[in-house]
């Protein structure tokens, strides 16, 4: 198979992959909560583990890949009740969007999509299991909770522990709690809520938490022990901290083996959110940009590192995205197999064996623009090609590009003056600081895309299109 390795959450490291049967992966994300518009930090989240997807597929691996929806939650009541619609058109309206949206960027369906509303048995069943180990009780209201304390592992993925916790809690209103740490598992239902969200158990009608959700949905699909665990890092507390107490709690072993967690989107240096309306829905970017300049974009970034927002780094992604296909401009299509003995695809696959490093494995293709750009080699531009095609990027022939990204103006023209300019600032900085590498590199991708530089003795750079 492969040499990879992947930063574990739970572990703090990097750790060499080993699958639990030779040969297959079995991985579960947290999907969406479906109730509005994706926005960008939920388009990183689901390119993230698209580009693990599809690494670990090239790998050799046979892959079985779940991504929930949450189609039950108080967000969603809310929403459909303001909306004056059922609960089902609302989640199912937006379920399709985005799925718009997933098919725009060129994320890959996963194997299995499961709604939370399909799985309530699955669920009672698992907070019965919970019960009669002593790990769940029901309160005075109604609801049933998780007994934090009775779980000796909890804090272990997230490093807090139930004295920090307690130490720093807040007066917990809900007197149907033993312990204000307690989750909720299964919610007693409401006067005011739609029949829809009310089912039958043997505690009352009710709907389930959040958290007991992908316990159950990934038991049921993947079992009781699976390879990965992902989501954003927002999940790990305490969404994830209490995945693993109910799950463990229930089957007395290990739940999974490697967590692992993608960065936020920050504008401004704050993470993207709703909360903080600070946020851009997916297809309102896709109104300005090509869907693959923003996949470029966010794969400029390594997953698990904050990934800064704005128009003048999509500008940017716009213009590196179109040295790229420069360099395929005159070649044919396809019809070359992949030579992952070629020196710029061992660089490539050591990058993305390495926590599926795509900087590292952009930068391998940019140097392999710089050997097609001094060969003229219809060869190499093939296999640049093949080894973007790898995470999803120059699906399309350089015209096809042109007419969705830039526009039937100048090809090259798409790399503005802003832009220019940008790349010049790093140039010049790059040799003050002796870095002579990446001043090259700076030098040979404004090439590509047919702008030359010219250092004038007073160190000035003029640039003019080629």
């Amino acid at each position: 198979m492969s040499n990879l390795k992947i930063y574990n959450t739970l572990a703090r490291d990097k750790q060499a992959f080993v699958p639990m049967e030779a040969g297959k992966v079995r991985m579960y994300v947290c999907g969406m909560t479906i109730y509005d518009y994706c926005h960008i930090g939920h388009a990183r989240m689901m390119m993230a583990f698209d580009v693990i997807y599809r690494w670990l597929q090239t790998s050799g691996y046979d892959v079985t890949y779940v991504r929930n929806i949450t189609d039950i939650d108080d967000k969603i009541i809310k929403r459909a009740v303001e909306n004056g619609e059922s609960i089902s058109s609302l989640t199912g309206r937006f379920t399709q969007y985005m799925d718009e949206d997933t098919g725009a960027l060129g994320i890959l369906p996963p194997t299995h999509v499961p709604r939370a509303t399909e799985y309530v048995p699955q669920m009672l069943a698992l907070i019965e299991t919970l019960e009669a180990r002593g790990l769940a009780y029901q309160g005075e209201d109604g609801d049933v909770n998780y007994a934090v304390r009775g779980f000796p592992g909890y804090g272990k993925l997230s490093g807090k522990s139930v004295d920090d916790l307690r130490a720093g809690e807040r007066v917990d209103v809900n007197t149907g709690k033993r312990d204000p740490l307690d989750f909720v598992l299964w919610k007693s239902s409401k006067e005011s809520e739609p029949e829809e969200v009310k089912w039958a158990s043997k505690w009352g009608r009710g709907r389930p938490g959040w958290h007991i959700e992908c316990s159950a949905m990934s038991c049921a699909l993947l079992g009781e022990l699976f390879d990965i665990h992902g989501g954003g890092a927002d999940l790990q507390f305490p969404h994830h901290e209490n995945e693993i107490a109910q799950s463990e709690g229930a089957f007395g072993h290990t739940m999974v083996n490697y967590w692992v967690h993608n960065g936020h989107v920050r504008v401004d240096n704050e993470k993207m959110s709703k909360s903080l309306g600070n946020f851009f829905i997916i297809r309102d970017v896709l109104k300005k940009y090509d869907a693959e300049v923003l996949r470029f974009f966010i794969l400029r970034g390594h997953y698990r590192s904050p990934l800064n927002y704005s128009d003048a780094h999509l500008d940017d992604a716009r213009g590196a995205l179109t040295r790229l296909y420069t360099a395929l401009d005159g070649v044919a299509g396809d019809g070359q197999a992949l030579d992952w003995s070629e020196a710029h695809a061992v660089r490539y696959a050591a990058a993305m064996d390495d926590d599926f490093n795509t900087p590292v494995a952009v930068a391998a293709l940019f140097d392999l623009v710089t050997e097609i750009n001094k060969s003229k080699s219809p060869a190499l531009a093939r296999q640049l090609k093949a080894l973007a095609g790898v995470i999803g990027l120059l699906e399309r022939t350089p015209q096809q590009f042109r007419q969705a990204a830039v526009g039937e103006g100048d090809f090259d023209k798409a790399v503005d003056d802003a832009v220019i300019a940008s790349h010049i600032e790093a140039r010049s900085a790059a040799k003050k600081a002796r870095d002579f590498a990446s001043s090259d590199r700076i030098r040979a991708e404004l090439l590509a895309a047919g702008i030359i530089l010219e250092d004038k003795p007073d160190g000035t750079t003029n640039w003019r299109r080629a």
